[in-house]
């Protein structure tokens, strides 16, 4: 149950907890929103969603000392 980075139109981007564990092949990646909406969010297995930092590293003053780089990790932090 990792957390992801879902595209937003009016956030850009909005975190998100998957559910179901996801197989190689699987058109939907079940999450569910922090607000706990729950979503089927269509994905290409080419391009999944961008993983989110552990909590412990949001804020940190060094950008590469984040597990994961990337425009949503940058945002948030």
């Amino acid at each position: 149950y990792n957390r992801v980075w879902i595209p937003d139109n009016e956030e850009v981007w909005q975190s998100a907890e998957i559910t179901k564990n996801y197989k190689a092949g699987d058109r939907f990646l079940h999450v569910q929103l922090e607000d706990g909406t729950e979503l089927n969010y269509p994905v290409d297995p080419h391009a999944l969603p961008p993983l989110r930092n552990p909590d412990i590293l949001v804020g940190e003053n060094d950008l590469t000392a984040l597990s994961y780089l990337h425009e949503p990790a940058v945002l948030h932090n």
